[in-house]
């Protein structure tokens, strides 16, 4: 069972919990302790691109869906927190799994006023608890998307009750650096050593996502041996060794072809790039996931990621003196 399995079920637990009498049970549990440790911050592998229509028309597609006590599967059912979690991840944007740690995600916004489509909108309904236990997708013109209770269905409704937290999880357009291509190391032309295999692909990707083509190459190098075929143990799939999920979020619909496998890979290490200022970090995160480099402030401590991060920068360096 996944660490998102363990909170989902813990969620389910706390919220029957609450509905007993004087029951204590509180969004600051060991529950939330773990979601923190698993998902505390907001990753986004789209390098700021989502704007909020996006992310209302991807919840419109969900109205209907039955409410499922603990869900998160968009094809089976979801609740609350469930759904704006399925929603947002679908953009590459990772959430916590519970409502109340969901509702403290992103910045804060002053006022519903100020929301904007794509903003979520959360409420505090039960003393037991402590934050938000109730969560939606504001749509714009005083309406959201809720998943609202057992027995219910995903819907479209009216905002009636002013919300107690509004939190903006898409970054805005201005506040969006375009990154720099990541400089060659010295000696290098920038470019992929001789003979390297899928030259002109690794290329195209770097140019399109500012990522030294030598640097994609060596991830692939790395992760592969550049077979497009690689299916790890994990799951990890094609020349990039990409999970499906993480493939999904970055628009590859296909791991297995090399074009789309390893322009996903330089969408997503522009954005860890940009997100860390480190390339050392951005390995890492590659590896190990950015809540494990955020977590530890720095590259894990786990053996197999420090050798990652070590063969493939000697790949990276030794290509560039090659």
């Amino acid at each position: 069972m996944s660490i998102t399995d363990v909170t989902a079920r813990i969620s389910q637990i706390q919220s029957q919990l609450a509905l007993l009498p004087g029951s204590s049970v509180g969004s600051s549990s060991f529950a939330t302790a773990l979601d923190r440790t698993s998902a505390a911050s907001v990753t986004s592998t789209t390098g700021g691109s989502v704007t909020g229509d996006q992310v209302v028309a991807k919840a419109r597609e969900m109205v209907g869906l039955p409410y499922v006590w603990g869900g998160t599967d968009p094809e089976k059912g979801v609740d609350c927190s469930g759904l704006v979690q399925s929603v947002f991840s679908s953009f590459g944007i990772d959430l916590p799994r519970l409502s109340a740690d969901q509702a403290r995600a992103g910045t804060p916004v002053a006022s519903m006023a100020d929301a904007k489509p794509g903003d979520l909108i959360a409420w505090d309904n039960s003393s037991r608890n402590v934050g938000a236990d109730h969560i939606a997708i504001y749509i714009g013109n005083g309406q959201m998307i809720e998943a609202p209770r057992p027995g219910g269905h995903v819907q479209v409704v009216p905002v009636t009750t002013p919300p107690d937290y509004i939190r903006r999880v898409i970054p805005e357009a201005s506040s969006v650096t375009p990154s720099s291509p990541v400089s060659p190391v010295a000696g290098s032309s920038g470019d992929v050593p001789p003979g390297t295999p899928y030259a002109d692909l690794f290329r195209a990707a770097g140019a399109a996502h500012h990522v030294d083509p030598a640097l994609l190459a060596a991830v692939a190098q790395q992760e592969s041996g550049f077979d497009p075929k690689a299916v790890s143990p994990a799951g990890a799939q094609g020349i990039m060794q990409l999970m499906p999920g993480t493939a999904k979020g970055l628009g590859v619909t296909d791991p297995f072809d090399p074009a789309q496998a390893i322009d996903g890979a330089a969408k997503l290490l522009d954005n860890l790039i940009t997100r860390f200022g480190s390339i050392e970090m951005s390995l890492a995160a590659y590896n190990a996931g950015p809540g494990a480099v955020v977590r530890y402030d720095g590259v894990p401590p786990y053996p197999e990621t420090q050798n990652y991060v070590k063969s493939v920068m000697a790949h990276w360096l030794g290509g560039a003196a090659a």
